[in-house]
């Protein structure tokens, strides 16, 4: 979800994340600190992600994060993954005619 969402919206400040991932969810995912900070951590150090200091919206000095080449190739297999997962679960759950 985080790499998806640097994706379409570009870099992305930690609540910025957050706030956009649960607008997209419609409320049903409400992201937390705790839960948001050690995933971009997590990413940032399998170089998926780069993390640069900036300005917020607020005036604030914040950590922005930005997808990188292989953050990138990483939502490309992700696709394909759900894909194969969706394809499966198709299978097992369609009515027998």
């Amino acid at each position: 979800m985080v790499l998806r969402t640097l994706e379409t919206m570009g870099p992305q400040h930690g609540f910025g994340l957050a706030r956009r991932i649960q607008q997209i969810s419609g409320g049903a995912l409400d992201l937390n600190q705790g839960t948001l900070y050690p995933a971009l951590l997590r990413l940032e150090q399998k170089g998926l992600i780069r993390a640069k200091w900036g300005i917020s919206e607020n005036n604030r000095r914040a950590k922005f994060y930005e997808l990188t080449r292989s953050g990138r190739k990483r939502i490309q297999q992700e696709r394909e993954y759900w894909d194969r997962t969706v394809a499966l679960m198709e299978r097992f759950l369609r009515t027998v005619e």
